[in-house]
């Protein structure tokens, strides 16, 4: 296994253990819905590690979650359509940022806007079959926009500066490494 592979699935763990305690804190306040603490983590592992590790994030992350804190929901199932929600954060980040190279804040958009789908067509279809009423399709896109904009607000200002520093660390540290292997 290559170096780069390995680093990739320990800040994978690192962002599974960071989506797992930040909600924590938010949630301990009431503010969890509002500020999306989630999403964040899952969003830097696209980006950071590349889709395949980003999207395995986001699977095991709200599921962990869950089980560990109680926070999403296992019932109604919240938590499940989380994991298709943040599945499609950790691919799409990583897959329109690192393999067609597209600018962050265009690739996060696509991530946030693709992730905001997927969960108000489960919401609409799945919700229904557990006895709930069925939310409409495009709520997460509108009325759920609104709800939850200071989350995405912090996410598109957090999110670049901290890529960039991210990457630029482990680039220094890459040189680092084969300047000493020399």
């Amino acid at each position: 296994m290559r170096d780069g592979n390995i680093r990739n699935l320990i800040l994978g763990g690192l962002f599974v253990a960071l989506g797992i305690i930040v909600p924590i804190a938010f949630h301990s306040i009431g503010a969890g819905p509002v500020f999306l603490p989630m999403h964040i983590p899952v969003l830097l592992a696209g980006f950071i590690t590349g889709p395949a590790i980003g999207g395995f994030v986001g699977a095991v992350t709200p599921i962990l979650s869950s089980l560990l804190t109680g926070m999403p929901p296992l019932m109604p199932p919240k938590a499940q359509m989380m994991v298709a929600e943040l599945v499609v954060y950790g691919l799409l980040s990583g897959f329109a940022y690192r393999t067609r190279r597209l600018h962050v804040i265009l690739s996060l958009i696509i991530a946030m806007f693709g992730g905001r789908i997927v969960y108000g067509i489960l919401a609409a279809y799945i919700l229904p079959l557990f006895g709930f009423g069925p939310v409409p399709v495009l709520y997460p896109i509108t009325a759920g926009l609104v709800a939850s904009l200071p989350g995405i607000v912090i996410q598109l200002l957090l999110i670049p500066p901290i890529v960039w520093l991210l990457e630029k660390q482990l680039k220094a540290e890459k040189s680092t490494r084969t300047t000493s292997r020399k």
